[in-house]
């Protein structure tokens, strides 16, 4: 490492030098940012306008899609105007920006994964006690907590990060910043220093974890001793899509943070980084779309609508 010095800007990983392929990086990014945006507006202008979807499972997938949209907004956007103006640099204070929001926006989605869990166990294996114990105010309470949760980790983590002495050496293995990529161009023993930002991760991500297969080994419990076929498939095609989208963004991130580390650029840390960063943003619409007939049914509402009155 070379001595430590004040950093003002860092250089990002581009995905190439040719022109060309800069180019059709920015057309490929900007597919996916436009079907990332389009399927969680849709979601979330069909649950605000809908007046069958006000209910507490769609006020938790509403604030989701938002979650979505403030994840991928802003990673892609500087990543495509970079391989439009054929440039690596991001300011330092874009940096900083980029890690905590980033964080936030993870910690809160995993926050209230959580607490949609808890409403599937209550709305499954206590039906009677459903309206009492998640009532708007309940909904209001939980989908806070889980926000301020989100800005006290973030805010945590991103201190402890940017605190550290940067070296000579600013660039960074990503495509936008992130702390493992970050961690690697301090002067200091960062790892060290970090143990206690990861470990309280770890901790609550665990405890999350833990609470979502216990909720859900509960609602398979009693979905099995339902009588009717009917009302058996009813209650799992609620369930699904949350249990796929938990997974989709558990096992990225456990990919991304837990895969061996190297000093040098490699083309396998920018497809991990498209891998947890673009694609449970993008996914999350079309798996509750497809598995939620609810949300089908006011998708296809809000479309028609738009076009009868765009007639």
């Amino acid at each position: 490492m070379s001595n430590q010095t004040t950093l003002t800007q860092f250089l990002l990983l581009g995905f190439s030098d040719v022109w060309e392929l800069q180019i059709l990086h920015f057309v490929v990014f900007l597919v996916i940012y436009l079907a990332a945006l389009m399927g969680n507006l849709l979601i979330i202008t069909a649950i605000a306008l809908n007046r069958h979807l006000q209910t507490p499972m769609y006020f938790f997938l509403m604030n989701l899609s938002i979650l979505d949209l403030g994840s991928i907004s802003i990673t892609i956007p500087k990543s495509m105007a970079n391989s439009l103006m054929n440039t690596r640099v991001i300011s330092y204070i874009g940096c900083v920006t980029q890690v905590f929001l980033f964080l936030l926006f993870t910690a809160t989605d995993f926050a209230l994964l959580t607490i949609m869990a808890y409403d599937r166990y209550v709305a499954i294996c206590q039906p009677l006690h459903y309206e009492r114990v998640m009532n708007r105010r309940a909904c209001v309470q939980m989908a806070a907590s889980a926000w301020i949760t989100g800005i006290l980790y973030s805010a945590l983590h991103t201190g402890n990060t940017f605190r550290l002495p940067f070296c000579q050496f600013d660039v960074i293995n990503q495509f936008f910043c992130e702390i493992p990529q970050l961690l690697k161009i301090t002067c200091s023993d960062s790892y060290l220093s970090e143990v206690g930002g990861i470990a309280l991760g770890v901790f609550l991500a665990s405890n999350c974890f833990v609470f979502i297969i216990v909720s859900y080994v509960q609602i398979f419990r009693t979905v099995l001793k339902i009588p009717s076929e009917h009302g058996r498939h009813k209650a799992f095609s609620t369930c699904m899509p949350h249990i796929t989208v938990v997974a989709l963004l558990l096992f990225t991130g456990i990919f991304a943070y837990f895969k061996p580390t190297s000093s040098s650029a490699s083309g396998l840390d920018l497809v991990v980084g498209v891998l947890y960063s673009l694609v449970p943003p993008v996914m999350n619409p079309i798996i509750y779309s497809m598995r939620n007939k609810e949300i089908k049914a006011a998708l296809k509402k809000l479309i028609v609508w738009r076009l009868f009155t765009k007639s």
